[in-house]
Formats: C-alpha cells, sequence, structure tokens
C-alpha cells in the first residue's frame, strides 16, 4: 500500500489535564482545539480523521463542527490505549497504516502527517514510525523535557532518552560539569517529534505488551516497542514542528499566533 492510497489520522482527546483544565475544548480563534487539530490534519492525504474522546463533551464539540469522534472508555492508561479501542470501534484493518496526532498540536503541519504515514508504509521491516528534526541550541540539548533520539544507518530508533544522546566524549568531559554547554556534537543531536505512525495490528497489540523497565525509567512508551524487539522507523524533518499546549501559556502563545498568522 503507498500513502496515496490513504490512511487514518487518529487524535486522542482526554479531557482531564492537571495543568490546563479541559484543554482539548480551550477556545483558539473560535474553535475548540481539538477542533483545529482536527482541521489542520484534515489538510493532510489522509482518507479519514477521528477524534478518540474519552468524554461526551468532546464528542459533541466535534460533531458540531463537522469533525467525526468516537467515544472511548475514560480509563485507559495511554493515548495509544485510547487509540487501540478507536481502531476496533472505526474496524480499521490490521494492515492499515494509522497516524496519531496528538490533540495538542493545533499547528501540526500535514506535510508532516503524510511524511510519517509514507515513511511506515515503505519500511516494511517496523511496526511504527515516527519524526525527528536537528536540535539547533545546548539548552534544547540539555533539556529533559525534550525527548531525543538516536538512529542507525537506516533511520530506524535506537534509543530514545531524556538525556543529551549521543554525548561526544570531549564535550564537557562530564555532564555534571557547572559549566554550561555552548557547542553540540557532530552531526547534529536530533529531537523526537510526538508524532506515531503504527500498523493498525499492532497499534491493537501494544497495550498488552509487558510494559519495560526502561519505559518507567524514563517515562517513555515508545521505548516498551524497542525493548521487545520491534523497530520504529524515523523520519528526519527540517522544519522544527509547531508549538503544542501543556499550560496556560502555551495556550497564549498558540492563540497569538493563530491570531497574527
Amino acid at each position: 500500500m503507498s500513502a496515496s492510497a490513504g490512511y487514518t489520522v487518529l487524535i486522542p482527546a482526554r479531557l482531564a489535564s492537571s495543568r490546563l483544565p479541559d484543554k482539548p475544548l480551550a477556545d483558539i480563534g473560535g474553535l475548540p482545539m481539538v477542533v483545529r487539530v482536527a482541521r489542520r490534519a484534515s489538510e493532510s492525504a489522509a482518507r479519514r480523521c477521528v477524534v478518540a474522546a474519552d468524554d461526551v463533551r468532546i464528542v459533541q464539540a466535534c460533531e458540531a463542527h463537522g469533525v467525526e469522534a468516537v467515544l472511548t472508555r475514560g480509563d485507559h492508561a495511554s493515548g495509544s490505549d485510547r487509540l487501540a479501542e478507536a481502531c476496533d470501534l472505526l474496524d480499521v484493518a490490521s494492515d492499515e497504516v494509522v497516524v496519531n496526532v496528538q490533540g495538542d498540536e493545533p499547528l501540526i503541519e500535514p506535510a508532516l502527517i503524510d511524511a510519517v504515514a509514507a515513511e511506515l508504509t515503505r519500511r516494511t521491516d517496523c511496526v511504527m514510525s515516527t519524526a525527528a528534526h536537528a536540535i539547533a541550541h545546548p539548552d534544547e540539548f540539555m533539556n529533559p523535557n525534550v525527548v531525543k533520539v538516536v538512529l542507525d544507518r537506516l533511520g530506524t530508533a535506537l534509543y530514545f532518552s531524556r538525556a543529551p544522546i549521543a554525548w561526544w566524549r570531549d564535550g564537557l568531559g562530564s555532564l555534571a560539569s557547572a559549566e554550561p554547554l555552548t557547542a553540540l556534537p557532530s552531526p547534529a543531536p536530533l529531537r523526537h517529534i510526538g508524532i506515531y505512525g503504527y500498523r493498525a495490528g499492532f497499534l491493537r497489540q501494544f497495550p498488552r505488551l509487558e510494559p519495560a523497565p526502561l519505559e518507567a525509567t524514563e517515562s517513555l512508551e515508545q521505548l516498551r516497542v524497542l525493548w521487545h524487539g520491534y523497530r520504529i522507523a524515523v523520519h528526519v524533518t527540517n522544519l522544527s514542528p509547531g508549538p503544542g499546549v501543556d499550560t496556560p501559556a502555551d495556550l497564549d502563545r498558540v492563540r497569538a499566533l493563530i491570531r497574527t498568522g
């Protein structure tokens, strides 16, 4: 199957958020955020874009704006579990490519969604795909909230970490150095972008896989995939992703960008 044959975008949306209550329904330029994400995703080549919600209010908001949505259980441990249920509700074929677009990314690039779908279609040896871009600033490299990824020669993920990887021998001599980092290793390290492509059959299988110790250590769910011996293809893009929305300050920033854009 080629990317042009179509794929499905699923957008997990959970109403509860400790830092931004009712986040999917937050108003951005007159539209709920999750609706903006879905409309942005619909500009991709996906044949279908569906919101997988945990609350009927999200479903109602989507339907009011012509966005397809399904109501999933409210007790899912992760977005991946929610999407696995959505695949069943939507009767998605096991060999179909599904792209998980986060519900708090109203500025997601449609071309990036297409690229992640195409990468998984091309890489028949992988069960998942994702994206990354080069880190340009040392403070990003050192920030544990910026997830890094290292690749093999084929562009397959070797490891994801909150730590600065790959670390070059002569960088600072020690991560414990009090001196700020002023340079980056070469080639440039890669920042992971939180968008995922799955084969629907593997997405259904994923919640049944034993959680990995590395996953618990790093708080990175994708490490479960690598720990079990599966492979993740990584599309490296030249475009930095638009800001996501995790906090009220993020929301204000995105509102300003959309207002002036």
